[in-house]
């Protein structure tokens, strides 16, 4: 397990060098007192473990922007992912600005590392931008300026999950988004951009369809466990429809089976990982034996409880369905 004194630790992702596992986190100072005041104040932190249990944690390996100049990323760095590109490591991250509408107006940038803790940012734009044919942004769907429909109508880009294609043919980003023209949380869709070299993005449709009552895919991961691919996200139960909460109860992570890594998915046939009914934002990990476990932090937030921390590790397997469960 992950805690730390003096911070709150929250969504997480993890990248394995051969020798140690490299966690990356959220994290924000408790001398905020209000963890709702944590998304603003965000920066990535950085431990290290041999077992996936017992951490190192060596400080934040990255942060906004703090050069003074405006930029998108320079208010607080939140989830993203980590692959290799042969010698150096990438890494793709959600950004919000300081400018215009701060954790409604989301970006994508990306960072390179030689040690996996030294990062050196990308250029001064976003990578990948909000195309409004097929998604909700900032144009098409505005911010109110007050109301309780703030949260469902922020430009929701963010969590990229960056991989390679598996038949070699460049690499695929995968994004938190919502569909434009579909109901407050019935909107939530897996976006898609291709790249070559993974610096120029093309974005493209999205791979699931909106109208499956989640507002948000959020830290999206599509896993091949065993020979069968599965698509893992999470999911607020109170960012989901009456009806989902209904037919499917208060889970936050769920998963659903697919054909390939790029699907397609049925989202509407996600099943909850009922063993865990709080664990969020919880990373897939692949251990040196090649069996799978989840970790990640609870999210008790709502219940005025404190589950910043990372857990330890849960066996997990694909029930003969294909859906995600204890091993």
């Amino acid at each position: 397990m992950l805690r730390l004194d003096d911070r709150w630790v929250w969504d997480s992702w993890v990248a394995d060098d051969g020798d140690l596992y490299h966690l990356f986190f959220l994290q924000a100072p408790r001398a905020l007192v209000d963890p709702a005041q944590r998304h603003t104040a965000a920066t990535v932190g950085h431990a290290t473990s041999s077992d996936l249990v017992d951490w190192t944690y060596l400080g934040e390996c990255f942060g906004p922007d703090r050069s003074g100049s405006p930029r998108f990323d320079d208010l607080a760095i939140w989830t993203g992912s980590v692959v290799r590109d042969g010698p150096r490591w990438q890494m793709f991250y959600t950004a919000v600005s300081s400018a215009g509408h701060h954790v409604y107006d989301q970006r994508i940038g990306s960072a390179v590392s030689d040690d996996l803790h030294h990062w050196q940012r990308g250029g001064p734009d976003p990578l990948v931008r909000v195309d409004g044919r097929w998604y909700k942004s900032l144009s098409n769907t505005p911010v109110p300026s007050q109301g309780p429909d703030l949260a469902g109508s922020s430009e929701t880009w963010r969590d990229p999950l960056v991989f390679a294609d598996p038949g070699g043919d460049g690499w695929h980003m995968l994004l938190t988004a919502r569909a434009r023209d579909a109901a407050r949380n019935d909107d939530g869709v897996v976006a898609h951009a291709t790249s070559r070299d993974l610096v120029s993005w093309t974005l493209g449709a999205p791979l699931s369809a909106p109208g499956t009552g989640f507002g948000q895919l959020e830290v999206l991961q599509d896993r091949q466990i065993d020979g069968r691919w599965v698509l893992v996200f999470t999911c607020h139960p109170q960012e989901m429809t009456p009806a989902r909460v209904a037919r499917s109860g208060q889970f936050c992570t769920w998963s659903v089976p697919g054909p390939g890594p790029l699907g397609p998915w049925d989202i509407d046939a996600a099943r909850p990982f009922t063993a865990e009914p709080d664990l969020f934002a919880a990373p897939l990990v692949q251990q040196r034996d090649g069996s799978w476990v989840i970790l990640g932090f609870r999210n008790l937030e709502p219940q005025g409880l404190d589950g910043f921390e990372i857990t330890d590790p849960i066996p997990v397997t694909l029930d003969d369905e294909g859906y995600l469960v204890v091993r």
